[in-house]
């Protein structure tokens, strides 16, 4: 058994550098304003759009992919946005006893249990992974289930990877959501870090989002 703490890449975040100026070009064709395009013309027009609501435009900037590395249910969570695209970790395919994943299965460690470990409570959970991990080898190498049987008894903390693919303005979206602390404290360990990210890198589109 391995238990990892959930983390994210961002796999073309150079591609942020120059987001405002690939949707300035597409913007200022609504109003024929070519002219006006110099090397510091975006900073005004992305304020604008963003004050008034304009953000259709929005979708005319690069699509940045964020690989996620998180637990089950942190992912059932992100699969349910509607404008994204998604490469996830299948259960059904992957065996988990083969040599390719040091015949283990990764968990991830709730950030809750982060400094508890050796506590009672941190011991329930990493039995009950544990006992996850028995009972799915022995289904696989003692009465001969296929992987996407198995998976039956694996637990929402097994780790998976999965690729989210999104343009600019559903980035936005799910910022908004997901690092508003009604969300899943898990999911905000994976996105209020990733928004600071997108900030670094593309502050005239992001830093209006607060959490």
């Amino acid at each position: 058994m391995k238990i990892i703490r959930s983390h994210y890449e961002i796999l073309n975040e150079r591609e942020l550098l120059t987001a405002s100026k690939s949707i300035e070009v597409a913007a200022r064709t609504c109003y024929k304003s070519e002219d006006k395009i110099s090397e510091d013309s975006d900073v005004s027009l992305m304020n604008k759009l963003i004050s008034c609501g304009h953000e259709a435009m929005l979708e005319f900037g690069p699509s940045i992919s964020v690989v996620f590395v998180c637990d089950r249910g942190i992912s059932h969570e992100l699969v349910r946005h509607r404008l994204c695209s998604f490469a996830q970790e299948s259960t059904r395919y992957c065996n988990y006893s083969k040599d390719k994943f040091d015949n283990q299965i990764t968990f991830i460690l709730p950030m809750w249990l982060y400094d508890k470990y050796g506590t009672p409570e941190y011991g329930v959970w990493a039995e009950a992974m544990e006992i996850s991990e028995m009972k799915y080898n022995s289904l696989i190498n003692d009465y001969g289930w296929q992987p996407q049987q198995a998976r039956a008894v694996l637990p929402n903390s097994l780790k998976t990877e999965i690729v989210v693919k999104a343009n600019i303005r559903e980035w936005r979206h799910i910022f908004r959501l997901r690092t508003s602390p009604k969300a899943h404290p898990q999911m905000r360990e994976l996105m209020i870090p990733l928004l600071k990210h997108f900030q670094e890198f593309c502050p005239l589109l992001f830093n209006d989002i607060v959490f």
